[in-house]
C-alpha cells in the first residue's frame, strides 16, 4: 500500500478583492468583492513507504499549500488524500502519531528555555516514557552531532543548531512519514550538508518516507532519486532529476581547450557553438550524438583538454518557470 495517495487534490481559497485607496476600502466595507483563487489543481502523485521525494517549485507553485493538505491542516476543496492509510483531515491521535512536519522558516521549541525541556513535553505529548525518551534523545542527538547545544536556551544557539533541535523534536516520536518543508532554509553550506547526511542516515536507519521542498537544488541532488515538480498549482513532472533534466535540456555542454584558435565554422559538424574565446570553446550537442561527436572531436581537431557537462539543473528549472525555452 502507498504511504501517500493523493488523487486529484485541489486547494481553491476565497479571497478579497478590494481596489487600494482609501475609496477602495470604502467600496469594500459597503460592497464587499470576493474572488476565487486557485493554489491547488488536480494534483495527483503515490509515494511508496521509504521513498525520498522532492517537491519542486518556485514561491506560490502550492508547495506549502500541499503540504498542508497532507498533513491535514487545511482540507481539500476538492480530490482526495491518504496518508499511512489515514485521511489527514480527520486529525486521528494515531495518524498524529505516524506524520511529523518540519518548516524551516517555523519553531516549535520554547525559546527561553533548552532544547531538552521541550524535547521532555514532546515526549510527554506523545505517551513515551522517560527512559525510552532519553535512549532517543541520546540515539538522534548522536545522528545529529549534538552535544551541550541540548542544554542551551534555544535563543543562544546559532541557526544550524537550533534546526538540528528542531529536527530532534519532531523525530522524538520516531514518525513513518516526514513532511521538511525548506528544512535547511538560511543555513550556511556546512549546516546544509549536515541537515542532508542526517536525513539520508534517518532514512536507512528507520525506512521513513520523505516529502522534500527546497530551493536548495543540493538538498534535491543529494537526497532524491524522485522529483515532483509542481507550478501554477498543476503537476508537471514526476519523476526521476535525470528524466527532468532530459526533458528540460536535450543537449549536453561540451567544453573544449585547443592548441590553437579556430574559426567558428570549424565546429559546425559537431555541435551548435554557444561561446568561442580564442581556443577555449563552448558547444552544445545533442545527447543522442554525443559519444560521436566527442570521437570526431578528439580525431579531428587539436584538443588539449575536454569536459562535457550537464546544463545546471537550476538553470533548467527556472527556464521552465519564465516559460523560457531550453538549449
Amino acid at each position: 500500500m502507498a504511504m501517500i495517495h493523493a488523487r486529484g487534490l485541489g486547494k481553491t481559497f476565497r479571497v478579497a478583492d478590494k481596489q487600494p485607496g482609501l475609496a477602495g476600502t470604502l467600496r469594500h466595507f459597503l460592497q464587499r468583492r470576493h474572488r476565487d483563487v486557485s493554489a491547488v489543481r488536480d494534483v495527483s502523485f503515490l509515494v511508496e513507504p521509504g521513498e525520498v521525494v522532492g517537491f519542486l517549485g518556485p514561491n506560490g507553485a502550492g508547495k506549502t499549500t500541499t503540504l498542508k493538505m497532507l498533513t491535514g491542516l487545511i482540507h481539500p476543496s476538492s480530490g482526495s488524500v491518504e496518508v499511512a492509510g489515514f485521511r489527514p483531515q480527520r486529525r486521528q491521535a494515531d495518524f498524529l502519531r505516524r506524520i511529523t512536519l518540519v518548516m524551516g522558516n517555523k519553531q516549535q521549541l520554547i525559546w527561553d528555555l533548552p532544547p531538552l525541556d521541550s524535547l521532555r513535553v514532546n515526549a510527554a505529548v506523545y505517551g513515551i516514557d522517560d527512559a525510552e525518551a532519553q535512549r532517543r534523545i541520546r540515539e538522534l542527538s548522536e545522528m545529529l552531532e549534538m552535544g551541550e547545544e541540548l542544554t542551551r536556551p534555544v535563543r543562544k544557539l546559532s541557526l544550524g543548531q537550533r534546526m538540528k533541535a528542531e529536527l530532534l523534536a519532531a523525530l522524538l516520536h520516531r514518525p513513518d512519514v516526514l513532511f521538511l518543508d525548506e528544512p535547511t532554509l538560511g543555513l550556511d553550506v556546512n549546516a546544509q550538508a549536515r541537515v542532508r547526511s542526517f536525513l539520508a542516515q534517518y532514512n536507512r536507519r528507520y525506512g521513513a518516507t520523505l516529502l522534500l521542498t527546497s530551493h536548495y537544488m543540493a538538498d534535491i541532488t543529494a537526497l532524491c532519486p524522485r522529483v515532483l515538480l509542481i507550478h501554477e498549482g498543476s503537476l508537471m513532472h514526476d519523476g526521476s532529476l535525470a528524466e527532468l533534466t532530459t526533458r528540460l535540456a536535450p543537449c549536453r555542454e561540451v567544453r573544449l581547450e585547443l592548441r590553437e584558435p579556430l574559426p567558428a565554422a570549424a565546429f559546425a559538424a559537431y555541435g551548435t557553438v554557444e561561446d568561442l574565446q580564442g581556443r577555449a570553446v563552448r558547444l552544445l550537442v545533442r545527447r543522442e550524438r554525443l559519444t560521436a561527436s566527442v570521437a570526431r572531436l578528439l580525431a579531428e581537431l587539436p584538443v588539449v583538454d575536454l569536459e562535457v557537462r550537464e546544463p545546471p539543473i537550476e538553470e533548467l528549472i527556472g527556464q521552465l518557470f519564465r516559460r523560457e525555452p531550453a538549449p
